[in-house]
């Protein structure tokens, strides 16, 4: 099959990732991949694995030049000529849609997320197949658009399980990091992701607090980089770790780019987040790694996590109730590699959207 991604940029990201990952393991099977966006870092490692990427501007919400950029994509896609075309987000959808109504080429679409309710976002339900990346997404997406069951698939992106893998470890990095931050014997608490209100680090530091009375050595690890707009924020959060006496407890550790190895020498992995996320794939990855994890009861993460036998839930913002899952986190033992395997990882989600592609054609 020859298979096109349409999606508005290549740079860092979810969507991004698991466009690039689809594109690497199409082309192992045999397929054709395009990738088309308006660019980004990550465009080179598209030819790298062995798919083809064209650059037009489906990022930009100007509607001025949304003509010239429709007949643009029109053309491109009439000279590919592609079996199937899938769109991930909604200005690349919504351009494709207006292109492909003379051309009638097989189309889908991936909600990746809770998008606003909007006739804008009610485009990503108006393909011929529409991927969720969760139960949570499905359900919403149902509610306020009424999208036929028959036109739904739920795929969960999926884990790089050689990257996720407690095999390919580097021992060596987890020795060095461990060294660094003096993590040695200590109990080792994470979270990760960017520096952000929406991930209410404030009830992570609050439940570390909760749990020092117990355990001195206890160490939350913060592990995420700050945007300038996010500096205010960074610095309430320092200052928060100084009224709660945990200054020597919370570490900072900025953006990582080794994360499997920091899942991996992490007791618990905590997901804190105030917005349901559409996936969770920062869960599903610490699981991968034998590591439980306690997340905010909504969202894709309930796709996830069996509570009570690889983590638990807790309330948005109940940072007490937060200290006891980590507490009850302690008497867990559960094959999370084999568990991710069978249910997220990515061969599962590649076999799955090539399914959705055949049924198509």
């Amino acid at each position: 099959m020859k298979i096109v991604q349409i999606l508005p940029e290549l740079n860092e990201g979810g969507v991004e990732r698991g466009t690039v990952e689809l594109s690497r393991e199409l082309v192992k099977r045999g397929h054709e991949s395009i990738v088309i966006s308006a660019g980004g870092k990550l465009e080179e490692q598209i030819e790298k694995d062995g798919g083809k990427h064209i650059v037009v501007d489906v990022c930009s919400k100007n509607p001025f030049t949304a003509p010239f950029r429709l007949v643009k994509l029109r053309k491109v896609m009439q000279d590919l000529d592609p079996d199937v075309v899938h769109a991930r987000s909604r200005v690349p959808a919504w351009l494709t849609f207006m292109a492909n109504k003379k051309l009638q080429i097989p189309f889908v679409t991936t909600v990746h997320g809770f998008n606003s309710v909007s006739p804008y976002s009610e485009i990503m339900t108006k393909s011929d197949s529409v991927i969720c990346v969760s139960g949570a997404i499905k359900s919403y997406i149902q509610e306020h658009y009424q999208t036929p069951e028959k036109k739904i698939t739920v795929i969960p992106r999926g884990i790089d399980l050689d990257k996720f893998n407690p095999k390919n470890l580097d021992q060596a990095f987890i020795d060095d990091f461990k060294s660094e931050y003096h993590l040695e014997d200590k109990r080792i608490v994470t979270t990760v992701g960017r520096i952000t209100q929406l991930k209410d680090h404030q009830t992570f530091i609050r439940a570390i607090a909760s749990l020092k009375k117990s355990d001195l050595n206890i160490v939350g690890l913060i592990v995420g980089g700050v945007r300038e707009d996010k500096q205010e924020y960074f610095e309430s959060l320092k200052r928060l770790t100084k009224e709660l006496d945990v200054v020597d407890n919370i570490i900072f550790t900025g953006s990582q780019s080794r994360v499997a190895e920091i899942y991996a020498l992490s007791d618990v992995v905590v997901s804190s987040s105030k917005k349901p996320e559409s996936f969770g794939r920062s869960v599903a990855e610490a699981l991968a790694l034998h590591t439980p994890v306690v997340a905010t009861n909504h969202g894709g993460v309930l796709d996830i996590i069996v509570e009570g036998e690889n983590g638990f839930f807790y309330p948005v913002e109940e940072s007490e109730m937060l200290a006891q899952k980590i507490e009850e986190c302690c008497a867990l033992e559960f094959d999370g590699y084999g568990y991710i395997l069978e249910k997220f990882s990515l061969k599962q989600m590649v076999d799955k959207t090539l399914k959705v592609y055949k049924k198509l054609l």
